[in-house]
């Protein structure tokens, strides 16, 4: 595998906590401890603009597929709604009074997940844009929320050390699965959906059967908090980003590793805190602490 940073897009004067790659192939939005929401050209490797302001640090960031729709998750537990085709703010979703960690879309349901501080996950209409339920899922932060591929179950990382599964049909608790010793920051469903992926402050990897929820491998991946796991659409591997400054990339069917991005290793990578990737392709972007997005062109192995 063959690792080779493309480009580094610099103008966050903060640390940036999030990115979500729009509807629009080539656009990426970043959010952080700055001022307001920016929008990035990744085909020019070049900023375009800050989308709008923004009272309270950015958390989450969620483009739901076929709506022309920007949710952002506020410190303060507001989330803003912009409209592309109105290009403004069109509403504030306000349920939540504690910072928005984590937001999510069930498509085939029209429905909104977002996740607080206060330990409830609030559903809305993306219709409507209207609250429809509150799922009281701790007592405790949620920190993120993982959909399965066929949208039947979701997955919340919790501050408490527990995974909550939920049915997505109706929101009943299906499963609390007990492992990690430190707060869930991460939970991803393999493509296939036939496990699930979680990371912690722990600094370990569990992964989990998804039909019977039995733990089926504990990986000690980094050396700190594990801050993101993301699957690459198509090839067999997963990225990891940690608080320890480094990305690891990691075999889905075989859970090997195969590649650390870190200065250590010779990489012009981050000098702080790794907080989310994201897959454009094969090409794998980091947000960071420093201040910094960085993409990387990522060359796998012919099988």
């Amino acid at each position: 595998m063959n690792v080779e940073k493309a480009a580094e897009l610099t103008g966050h004067g903060n640390p940036i906590f999030t990115l979500e790659l729009s509807q629009k192939p080539g656009i990426l939005f970043t959010g952080g401890n700055d001022k307001g929401l920016v929008e990035w050209s990744l085909k020019n490797q070049a900023f375009i603009k800050v989308m709008f302001p923004v009272a309270a640090s950015v958390y989450a960031i969620h483009c739901p597929v076929g709506r022309p729709l920007l949710f952002t998750g506020l410190r303060n537990g507001d989330v803003l709604v912009f409209d592309f085709i109105e290009q403004k703010i069109i509403k504030t979703l306000k349920r939540h009074r504690a910072p928005i960690f984590d937001i999510k879309s069930v498509n085939r349901k029209n429905e909104l997940l977002v996740a607080s501080e206060d330990g409830s996950v609030s559903v809305w209409s993306l219709e409507t844009l209207e609250q429809i339920y509150l799922i009281n899922v701790s007592n405790d932060t949620v920190r993120s929320i993982g959909i399965s591929p066929d949208e039947k179950q979701v997955a919340f990382g919790c501050r408490d050390n527990s995974i909550k599964i939920y049915d997505l049909e109706d929101y009943s608790i299906t499963k609390a699965l007990h492992g990690h010793t430190m707060s869930v920051f991460t939970t991803q469903y393999s493509p296939d959906g036939s496990y699930l992926a979680s990371g912690s402050r722990d600094a370990q990897i569990k992964i989990w059967d998804s039909l019977t929820f039995e733990l089926i491998k504990t990986i000690p991946a980094h050396l700190f908090a594990i801050n993101h796991i993301a699957f690459h659409p198509t090839q067999p591997y997963f990225a990891t980003a940690s608080m320890d400054k480094s990305i690891k990339i990691w075999g889905s069917d075989d859970f090997k590793l195969y590649k650390i991005i870190s200065r250590e290793k010779g990489f012009a990578s981050h000098q702080l805190s790794i907080n989310k990737l994201a897959w454009n392709g094969d090409q794998l972007i980091s947000v960071s602490d420093d201040k910094r997005v960085i993409v990387w062109d990522i060359q796998f192995d012919q099988l």
